[in-house]
């Protein structure tokens, strides 16, 4: 099959390539930034330089495909409305349009659980839980707008929400704790009770290249995790300590920490800098968040493979190999670049 991959130059989206070539499938990679995927092209990939903004850009770049997966997406805590709107919804209708004008065969649209997060604990949610009356940030209601105009779309289609994916070559979730641990500016938020599912990297792969052939996943909708529900500071600590570096020495309530995080948004507002914590990251932070995956089980075959302390163990050999310790990360390996996947 030819595949088109929005997003191919981001920490997903490689992983995605990857499998997708090992499979014997032909390959465009669509992104912006191609420093990070070298190896993919030359393993025969084709590269389509691409902004998500850009619409003719995007509805051509689907002519000729069998299939599409939409993983580009801006990813942040934080930035201005119109960029949300643009990449992820424009960009999405885009995607929607040129499969549409390309008679692609299947479109596999990568969101969120942020989708139905209402800033409450959630705990082994399903798929048949609704959208809330108010999303915990802007990313989250544009990601829910993409489903939307996926649903509507007329398309074979498949939605697949994976969970804070982790796994080496991130440059996201992981690194931003670990350098705001390293500054000393990461205190345990709340009681540090609450669970949470993650998703190894090559987990939620499997997820989406099982995506591809099933007939009984078209027009639906999926929650992708490891299936393990994990103590989130706990773990947080323990991939702390492997690296060397200390771990959160004070906790603070979550009513503290909402009233430092609306100074700092209010601060942010007029810096136009990223502040180090939103209210969607404290939420995400103190809340139980566990999702049911026994629906991407039966449709899709889906069984993670790699568990949450394996994942763990190999994305502390990765940083480790990275420079990643308690004194920061070797300028010539950026970690902790701001990521767009």
């Amino acid at each position: 099959m030819h595949i088109l991959v929005t997003g191919g130059t981001g920490f997903l989206g490689s992983h995605l390539v990857a499998a997708l070539l090992r499979a014997g499938h032909r390959v465009a990679i669509a992104g912006r930034d191609f420093a990070h995927v070298g190896n993919l092209l030359a393993a025969g990939a084709t590269r389509i330089p691409l902004d998500l903004r850009d619409r003719a850009a995007v509805v051509a770049a689907c002519a000729g495909m069998d299939a599409v997966y939409h993983v580009g997406a801006l990813s942040a805590p934080w930035g201005p409305r119109a960029d949300f709107v643009a990449a992820n919804m424009d960009g999405t209708a885009a995607i929607v349009e040129g499969c549409r004008a390309s008679r692609v065969g299947r479109l596999i649209y990568v969101s969120s659980p942020s989708v139905v997060f209402d800033g409450r604990d959630h705990v082994n949610a399903s798929e048949a839980m609704p959208y809330p009356r108010h999303f915990t940030s802007t990313y989250a209601w544009t990601k829910k707008v993409g489903e939307d105009l996926v649903n509507a779309s007329g398309l074979p289609f498949v939605i697949i929400r994976p969970k804070a994916i982790f796994g080496p070559g991130d440059r996201a979730l992981l690194p931003r704790l670990l350098e705001a641990a390293r500054r000393g500016r990461l205190p345990q938020i709340g009681d540090g009770r609450n669970l949470v599912d993650l998703s190894y990297v090559e987990n939620v792969v499997h997820a989406l290249m099982l995506a591809l052939d099933s007939r009984a996943a078209l027009g639906k909708t999926y929650f992708i995790t490891n299936g393990e529900h994990v103590p989130l500071w706990p773990t947080i600590r323990e991939v702390l300590q492997q690296l060397g570096i200390a771990a959160p020495r004070r906790a603070i309530p979550i009513w503290a920490a909402l009233t430092a995080v609306g100074l700092m948004e209010a601060r942010a507002a007029l810096t136009h800098r990223e502040p180090l914590l939103t209210r969607y990251t404290v939420a995400i932070l103190v809340r139980t968040q566990t999702y049911d995956i026994s629906a991407a089980q039966r449709d899709l075959g889906y069984m993670p493979a790699i568990s949450v302390n394996e994942g763990i163990a190999r994305i502390v050999y990765a940083l480790s190999k990275a420079g990643v310790t308690r004194r920061g990360v070797r300028k010539e390996r950026p970690y902790l670049q701001r990521h767009t996947k």
